[in-house]
């Protein structure tokens, strides 16, 4: 892994620390992990691969990172605060839900460079995933589609709130 590899997982992680004392939910609060993710998929996303089985595996690993992202985005509390601003934090299930997501992918790119890479290939051959562009494509779509689905729930209970429809979800 390269320093890129560390700082980017570092800060796709550590940005529930930001999350974990309620605040007002804003657009740039939004917007902030997907600009990161962004970088992400500029910085690594070079092709898609279609061969063999190659995009089956990034199927289930983008739908694995939406429903962690939904899970994390469902579980933070928010409410509408005394002067109507939507107001939101990270409980330990949100917490738990983004990090499983982004802890295992960072975890992941560890073990494979620190022995993995042998088993990986091993489950590559028999799986026909034809290359490490393949498992590149699907770690990368897992981390965008967790992102995603954790910001835009968040932003539809943002907008429910605003509307009115409650006080407070769970």
């Amino acid at each position: 892994m390269s320093l890129t590899d560390y700082i980017i997982d570092s800060l796709l992680v550590l940005l529930i620390l930001l999350q974990i004392k309620e605040r007002e939910l804003t657009t740039q609060a939004l917007i902030r992990p997907l600009v990161i993710v962004s970088v992400a998929v500029i910085t690594y996303l070079h092709g898609i691969p279609t061969a063999g089985n190659d995009l089956v595996l990034v199927a289930v690993l983008a739908l694995l990172g939406a429903l962690i992202g939904v899970a994390s985005g469902q579980t933070a509390p928010m409410r509408r605060g005394s002067d109507g601003q939507v107001l939101s934090r990270a409980n330990w299930a949100s917490a738990f839900f983004w990090v499983l997501g982004m802890g295992s992918r960072f975890a992941f790119l560890v073990w494979i460079t620190h022995g993995g890479a042998a088993t990986i290939t091993r489950f590559s051959v028999q799986h026909s995933i034809t290359s490490h562009e393949a498992w590149t494509v699907a770690l990368l779509a897992m981390a965008v589609f967790e992102v995603c689905g954790r910001s835009f729930l968040q932003a539809a209970r943002r907008h429910q709130l605003q509307a009115g429809g409650a006080a407070e979800l769970a």
